[in-house]
């Protein structure tokens, strides 16, 4: 099947070019029909073998949600973590021999957790003598043998990286993560492992490590200058020649990107984000590509190649460790070499599964401390406010975040020749589950509110711009004709718009007429109690990844900035009520923008 875009959804420069070799020597081998076939009627020789499969991590270990210090659960009632994948893995192992498997991963390993964060922020693993990140610990017990670098793997600086890499006994592979003075590799593009057979020659599966193009401007205050990431498809092309005339028999690429075919950032590079489907398609030579980045499940797809005709299998385990792939290859040995004859895939549910023990012991300490750190009294809130209704409303939690921000750059900006322009603030809901407590508020939960690691910064906008910024966040909403039933649930997200990508603005007030077409939705819209001047100039408080280009808004990545801050936006919440002492949302809470249909409100 031709892949279609549309229909689809689902270490230094000098040694980042070693090639990781291991070998499976020395492991039993399974009974036939499970790793090896000792040959069918005709006494053909054949061996099978499973490559296991995980991705986004984003720091999860324990099945625990450290943002609500509770087990985690969510309405399908996934599990999360590599302790319960480690259970899994252990499970395939026993089945198939482990000498006749293989683990790797997709990348977006070290971020996602506050358990991730307090290695990284406040007990790095960069410090001297500082502890071995929970994540290179977990991955390293259960024995991964690669994995591709994800985009987030970049957002606390390449030195916490480059540790990590350290740490870790598997390589991290890149092959389209560069020097960008040398434009040698910077990572290991790949790995090849020895798979050993009963029929005298060994297997050689060669894994091939790709990561996202976005990088460059996601985490361009950390990678710029230092780092190049051209396309996936490019590099690809590369190295799979080299791979098959090195004498792999089995090419299977670990990429960071999605198959849509898609990119959140338009054309601001000229790269695909999500291109693993791109890859199967237009370069020969592939197996089975273990897709990451989406954040979808995808049990089995399958791209016929345009060179060769051949289907190249892909598969995408859900994030956070809540299923796990296995790619199951069936070899003939045939003139002299070993072939792929059949591919297949499929994911496995880590809710099946108890957390290993091994890991959760390994572990125990380090999750003790981070949920004693989460655990700390910051403040206290007048009431309680909550996120739930926050895609379709404006809620006074959502609010917070963008009063805070407003505060801190008119108090970065004071002083300034930019002190007299008013200052407005882009916020999403980050979470439908986020809340703040009437009384005590902890850490976790000023942190709930903001799960990523974004940075602020100040750009200048007209007010013509800022219309358009709001033309296109509201894109978010299904089109809804006055009459129609209105259901919440099935109200937000149209055309895949994650809730990431929609943002309230702060500041202004405004409508968003549902029934209108994309493009056509603000009315109403003033400042000050007067309409809004196209020509008026404004301050928008944004987070780095909206102005770098993250989910593609305009102007905002081409605005001047006169302001930015290294500190997270995470970080900046929970020092501003530790300082203010009390949150009282009379002081910021206000409903500034509303749903509507031909000038009726949505919700009344």
């Amino acid at each position: 099947m031709a892949f279609d875009r549309r229909t689809f959804l689902g270490t230094s420069a000098a040694t980042g070019a070693a090639v990781a070799l291991t070998g499976a020597a020395g492991a039993p081998a399974a009974a036939a029909g499970d790793g090896v076939a000792a040959g069918g009627s005709s006494g053909q020789r054949t061996y099978s073998f499973t490559v296991m499969g995980t991705t986004d991590l984003h720091g999860n270990v324990f099945n625990w949600d450290y943002f609500t210090d509770k087990e985690f659960d969510d309405k399908a009632h996934n599990d999360v973590g590599l302790a319960k994948i480690s259970t899994l893995v252990e499970q395939v192992r026993a089945h198939k021999g482990r000498g006749n498997t293989l683990l790797i991963d997709a990348g977006d390993t070290i971020q996602g957790t506050q358990l991730a964060y307090y290695y990284a922020k406040v007990d790095p693993i960069t410090a001297r003598r500082g502890p071995v990140h929970p994540m290179a610990q977990a991955m390293n017990a259960i024995g991964y043998d690669a994995a591709a670098l994800g985009n987030h793997e970049f957002n606390y600086g390449i030195p916490v990286l480059r540790k990590f890499q350290e740490q870790c006994r598997f390589p991290l592979l890149g092959a389209n993560a560069l020097d960008a003075k040398s434009l040698r590799p910077a990572f290991p593009p790949y790995s090849v492992h020895r798979l050993c057979t009963p029929h005298g020659r060994d297997v050689k599966v060669a894994v091939l490590g790709l990561t996202n193009p976005g990088i460059a401007i996601w985490d361009k205050a950390n990678v710029a200058g230092k780092m190049t990431f051209p396309g996936l498809e490019e590099q690809a092309a590369k190295y799979v020649p080299r791979l098959r005339s090195m004498g792999a028999d089995v090419v299977i690429v670990a990429a960071h990107s999605g198959s849509s075919g898609t990119s959140s950032y338009g054309d601001q590079l000229p790269y695909i984000e999500n291109a693993a489907g791109l890859v199967a398609e237009q370069v020969p030579g592939i197996d089975a590509i273990l897709v990451g980045h989406a954040h979808t499940e995808i049990p089995e797809y399958r791209v016929r190649n345009k060179a060769t005709g051949k289907d190249v299998v892909l598969s995408e385990p859900l994030k956070w460790g809540q299923r796990l792939t296995l790619f199951d290859f069936d070899l003939v040995w045939e003139r002299g070499r070993w072939s792929v004859a059949k591919v297949a895939a499929r994911v496995v549910d880590s809710n099946t599964a108890v957390e290993d023990p091994k890991i959760t012991r390994l572990l125990s300490d380090e999750h003790r401390k981070v949920v004693a750190y989460v655990n700390q009294v910051i403040g206290t809130s007048t009431g309680a406010m909550d996120s739930s209704e926050g895609p379709v409303k404006d809620v006074p939690i959502i609010d917070l975040i963008n009063h805070v921000q407003v505060e801190t750059v008119k108090a970065a900006l004071a002083g300034t020749q930019w002190a007299s322009l008013p200052v407005l603030s882009q916020a999403s809901c980050f979470s439908r589950t986020a809340s703040i407590p009437a009384g005590r508020v902890t850490i976790k939960d000023a942190a709930g509110l903001y799960p990523f690691e974004n940075t602020l910064e100040a750009r200048v906008l007209t007010g013509a711009q800022v219309k358009d910024y709001l033309e296109f966040s509201a894109r978010y909403y299904v089109r809804t004709a006055p009459g129609d039933v209105v259901d919440p649930a099935r109200l937000t997200n149209s055309e895949g718009v994650p809730d990431y990508n929609y943002d309230a603005v702060y500041g202004l007030t405004y409508d968003i007429d549902i029934a209108q077409p994309v493009g056509s939705r603000i009315t109403g819209l003033s400042f000050g109690g007067k309409a809004l001047d196209p020509a008026a100039r404004f301050v928008l408080a944004v987070n780095n990844y909206r102005a770098s280009g993250g989910g593609n808004f305009p102007h905002v990545p081409r605005a001047e900035q006169v302001w930015s801050n290294s500190e997270e936006i995470r970080t900046t919440i929970i020092q501003w009520v530790k300082a203010k002492g009390t949150i009282d949302p009379a002081a910021f809470a206000s409903v500034d923008w509303r749903l509507t249909r031909a000038g009726v409100p949505v919700f009344p």
